[in-house]
C-alpha cells in the first residue's frame, strides 16, 4: 500500500501588487503569506518541495492530460473519444487553441515555477542537518528537470526560466534553443543525482532518489542519441543494486504494490487522503484530492469513459510469440481487456458484444478493486514514470548502438525471462545492429504498452523521418494518417502567444 501522503501545501504563487493612490488599496493582510515572509525555516522549504510534487497531481500533468498526450500518439493506443480534444490528439489534428496544449503548458510550468521558488530561497535558510538540505535541493532540481523534460518533448521551442519572476519583463520570456533546454535538463538531473539519497524509509518513500535522477538523465541522453553518456548513467542505476523486476508483471499497476522494488519513480496518488475536489488546472483547492482520473478516462465503456483503446496491432504483436509453456504473453492479459476477460464482475464478451474494437484498456484500472466501476472519477493508483525494466531495455539499446550486441541480448532476455518467453539470447547476440533495433522496438512495445513511452520511442528511432516507417505506422494505427511533419510537437498555446509577443508558433501549425 501507499506509504507517501504529501502535504497539501501552500500554492506558493507569487503575488503581484499594483500601486494605487487610494490608501485602502495599499492595506496589507497581516496574515497573508508572501515570498518575503514565508521562506524562513526548514519546514517552509519542505512545504515548498511538497507543493512542487503536488503540481504533478493536476489535470494538466498526471491526473489525466499528460497520459492522454503521451499514449494517444503511439501506435499501441488510439482515442475513440467523442471529445475532439482527445480524439484529435491521437490523430495529430489538434487546433492551436485547445485546452490540451494550454493545460500541459500551464501545469508543467507550474512544476518549474514551484521548483524555482525552492531553489531561489533554500540557501538563505538555516538547516540543522546538511543532508536534509541536500535532499530538498536535489528534489527541487529533479522536479524542475522533470518539468522541463515534458515541456521540451511536448513543445520543443519553450522559454527556459530558472528563477522566480522579479520584474514585469520576466513575464514575457523568449523561447530558448531546444539544445539549451536539454543542457539545463542534463545539469539539473546530474546535480540532483549527487545530492539525493539512494533510498528512503517510512513516510518519505516515493520521493525522488539518486537512481531516479540517474535513470532520467540516461533517458534524456538516449533521446538525443548520446549513447555513451546514456550507457554510463544506466549502468550506474544497475550498479546501485537496489532494483529488480517484480515477479508478477501486473503488480506494477495496482495500489497494493506501489513503490515496489521495480519502481524507480512514480507519481503518488491516494484515494483516501485530502478532500474530494478534483485538481483542475489553475484551480488548486484546500479541499483538493490526491486522486487521478486516469482510470475513468482509459477504462472501457460502460465502466469508464472509454476515451482510449488499444490497437489491434499491439494485440497481434503480443501473439507473435508464446511462452515456454505454450501460453499467451501474460503482459497481454495484464494490460488489455479482450475475449474471455471479466470486467467488474461482467463477462467481456457480453458487455462488448456490440463494441466494434472488442478491446479495452486494463492497465491502471481498478478492475481488481471490488468497486463496481470507475464512475466516481477517483482512482488512487500511482502513475509509474520510470521502472527498472525501462532501464534494462534502454541500457540494452545503448549497448546495441555501441556494438556490444552480446550484452544487449543479455539484458533483453532478462526482461523476457520475467514473463517466461523463450531464451533467445544467443540468437539476439548474432543479430545485426539493425535487426536488434527492430527486436528492441518489439520488446519495448510489449513491455510498456499503454504506459506513454511508445511515441517518444518512435521519435527517438527516427521513424517519423522515414517514409517506409511512417507507412508502417499507418497500418498499425490509422490515426497516423493525420500526421504531418512538425506535428510530433504540440502547438504553442494560442493564448500564450496572444499574451506574450516574444513567443513564436511551432513549425507545422
Amino acid at each position: 500500500m501507499k506509504t507517501v501522503k504529501y502535504i497539501t501545501a501552500l500554492g506558493l504563487m507569487l503575488l503581484l501588487f499594483f500601486g494605487c493612490s487610494e490608501d485602502w488599496l495599499d492595506l496589507k493582510n497581516p496574515n497573508a503569506q508572501t515570498t518575503d515572509t514565508f521562506w524562513k525555516t526548514e519546514t517552509d522549504i519542505e512545504k515548498g518541495v511538497n507543493a512542487t510534487y503536488r503540481s504533478l497531481n493536476f489535470d494538466g500533468t498526471f491526473m489525466r492530460f499528460a497520459q492522454c498526450a503521451l499514449d494517444f500518439r503511439g501506435d499501441d493506443c488510439w482515442s475513440p473519444s467523442p471529445w475532439d480534444v482527445l480524439s484529435n490528439t491521437g490523430s495529430f489534428r489538434l487546433a492551436n487553441n485547445t485546452i490540451m496544449q494550454q493545460w500541459l503548458w500551464i501545469a508543467f510550468y507550474g512544476v518549474v515555477y514551484r521548483a524555482n521558488q525552492v531553489l531561489a530561497h533554500i540557501d538563505n535558510v538555516q538547516f540543522s542537518n546538511s543532508a536534509k538540505k541536500d535532499q530538498y535541493k536535489g528534489e527541487a532540481l529533479f522536479l524542475r528537470a522533470l518539468g522541463y523534460y515534458y515541456l521540451v518533448t511536448f513543445f520543443n521551442n519553450i522559454p527556459l526560466i530558472l528563477k522566480p519572476y522579479e520584474k514585469s519583463e520576466d513575464f514575457f520570456p523568449s523561447q530558448a534553443k531546444p539544445e539549451e533546454v536539454w543542457a539545463q535538463i542534463y545539469k539539473d538531473f546530474d546535480d540532483a543525482s549527487k545530492l539525493l539519497p539512494v533510498s528512503y524509509a517510512g513516510k518519505d518513500i516515493g520521493r525522488a532518489t539518486k537512481g531516479a535522477a540517474l535513470a532520467f538523465l540516461g533517458k534524456c541522453y538516449l533521446f538525443n542519441h548520446d549513447f555513451t553518456s546514456a550507457d554510463a548513467k544506466f549502468k550506474s542505476v544497475i550498479d546501485l543494486g537496489i532494483y529488480d523486476l517484480m515477479p508478477n508483471y501486473g503488480d506494477n499497476f495496482t495500489e497494493e504494490f506501489e513503490n515496489n522494488i521495480e519502481s524507480i519513480f512514480e507519481i503518488q496518488f491516494e484515494r483516501n487522503v485530502g478532500g474530494t475536489a478534483l485538481n483542475w488546472v489553475g484551480q488548486p483547492s484546500a479541499d483538493g484530492s490526491l486522486t487521478t482520473a486516469r482510470a475513468i478516462t482509459f477504462a472501457p465503456t460502460p465502466f469508464g469513459w472509454g476515451d482510449a483503446a488499444p490497437t489491434q496491432w499491439i494485440v497481434d504483436e503480443f501473439r507473435l510469440e508464446q511462452t515456454i509453456d505454450g501460453k499467451d504473453d501474460p503482459r497481454l492479459r495484464a494490460s488489455i481487456f479482450y475475449s474471455g476477460d471479466t470486467l467488474y464482475g461482467q463477462l467481456f464478451d457480453v458487455v462488448y458484444a456490440t463494441n466494434p474494437s472488442k478491446l479495452g484498456c486494463k492497465k491502471y484500472t481498478n478492475y481488481k478493486s471490488g468497486r463496481p466501476d470507475e464512475k466516481d472519477w477517483r482512482s488512487g493508483i500511482n502513475e509509474r514514470l520510470m521502472r527498472y525494466a525501462d532501464v534494462l531495455l534502454m541500457y540494452a539499446e545503448t549497448q546495441n548502438e555501441l556494438d556490444h550486441r552480446d550484452v544487449a541480448a543479455h539484458y533483453i532476455q532478462m526482461v523476457r525471462n520475467r514473463v517466461k518467453l523463450p531464451d533467445r539470447e544467443a540468437e539476439f547476440a548474432a543479430y545485426t545492429k539493425e535487426q536488434l533495433r527492430d527486436q528492441l522496438a518489439h520488446e519495448r512495445a510489449l513491455e510498456f504498452v499503454l504506459e506513454g513511452h511508445r511515441f517518444d520511442d518512435i521519435r527517438r528511432w527516427g521513424w517519423l523521418d522515414d517514409p517506409t516507417k511512417v507507412a508502417m505506422l499507418k497500418t498499425h494505427d490509422s490515426e497516423f494518417n493525420g500526421y504531418t511533419a512538425g506535428r510530433e510537437f504540440f502547438s504553442i498555446p494560442q493564448a500564450e502567444i496572444e499574451t506574450n509577443p516574444n513567443l513564436k508558433q511551432n513549425p507545422g501549425y
